[in-house]
């Protein structure tokens, strides 16, 4: 079969490769979508290491058709299916106290065990065994299905600061993850929603997303901006949806008196951040972290996205071929695109 193999950082190349070999209880899928993630781009550069191996395959963001069951009952061969690419423990503390996204005896699809950037994908077992794959209703597209994965976590990160219909939230970067914190702040019936991005074609796409005001940092005093729109107060809910350290700092200096701080989006291996510890003291501001998703978290997104609550379908802009690989990961990186989609016919 074809993959799009990583051998080394910055290195990949399509190539043919053994099938998997299944073990028993596991599942083959054909895949028919996976789309880019800002994580598979580290991990491409060489910026995220922890638990990568060489040679892998890349790809946690997909969907597709199953074509060996693995003697599962609920399934059949030409099943539509997506999946929960994080596979817990489900016995150490982390899983049975409700934080099975921290799991540090989980294993992730993607890299860990190779990923979707291939022709064929082996679901381990286990995976399915807990619950992880899901069948997609005849209205959702391979590419929607695709998409749910990253809106989990993005629904872990606003349950982690309580986002609610009386927040006004600022956005930090109006990316692929920006946006859809823009989507689910907007189902939640926010107050106001402010983003902040120098790409215009970004904000223009947060604004279409249901964003309130976008602001370019570049040219505007982005502080100033959220003041003058809160009545001076600042946000209630601030999150850095990009990875750059400077947003942390700037994110204390746009919260409000009680407000929270979500550092949602990962910084590059030994990168460092700035925060102003008098703001968060004097003003009881929450800062909190956001990692990855739980099979709660997924089967809430799914739903979301298979009732119609959110329209992700906008959100890719781009698709290339399996054998395009290399030029779908320069695009996603590029900043044109808004999200990139690798398909297999």
């Amino acid at each position: 079969m074809k993959a799009a193999v990583l051998s080394a950082p910055n290195e990949i190349s399509l190539r043919d490769i053994a099938e998997p070999t299944l073990h028993e209880g596991d599942v083959l899928i054909r895949v028919r979508a996976a789309t880019i993630c800002g994580t598979d781009i580290r991990i491409f550069r060489g910026r995220k290491t922890a638990g990568v191996r060489y040679p892998s395959v890349l790809g946690h963001e997909f969907a597709g058709d199953v074509i060996e069951t693995g003697g599962h009952a609920a399934l059949n061969v030409g099943d539509r299916v997506s999946l929960c690419p994080f596979i817990s423990c489900g016995h150490c503390h982390l899983c049975k106290t409700g934080r099975e996204n921290l799991c540090t005896d989980g294993t992730a699809v993607g890299y860990e065990i190779d990923g979707a950037f291939a022709e064929i994908i082996r679901i381990p077992a286990q995976a399915v065994a807990a619950g992880n794959l899901r069948h997609l209703p005849d209205t959702m597209s391979y590419e929607e299905a695709a998409l749910v994965e990253p809106l989990s976590c993005v629904l872990n990160g606003q349950n982690k600061v309580g986002l609610s219909s009386d927040d006004t939230v600022v956005i930090l970067g109006a990316g692929p993850i920006g946006l859809l914190h823009v989507h689910l702040a907007k189902l939640r019936g926010a107050a106001r929603i402010i983003v902040s991005d120098p790409n215009a074609h970004r904000r223009e796409a947060a604004l279409t997303a249901g964003a309130n005001i976008a602001i370019d940092p570049t040219s505007e005093d982005v502080t100033a901006r959220v003041r003058e729109n809160t009545g001076g107060r600042g946000a209630d809910v601030v999150i850095c949806a990009i990875g750059i350290p400077a947003l942390a700092l700037q994110a204390t200096e746009l919260a409000a008196f009680g407000g929270r701080v979500s550092l949602f989006a990962g910084f590059s291996k030994g990168e460092t951040g700035e925060m102003d510890v008098n703001a968060i003291h004097y003003r009881e501001i929450t800062v909190t972290g956001a990692f990855g998703l739980s099979r709660k978290d997924f089967d809430r997104a799914f739903d979301m996205v298979a009732s119609g609550q959110i329209d992700l379908k906008p959100m890719i802009t781009h698709r290339f071929a399996l054998d395009e690989i290399t030029e779908a990961l320069a695009v996603a990186e590029g900043g044109s695109a808004i999200k990139v989609a690798v398909l297999n016919d």
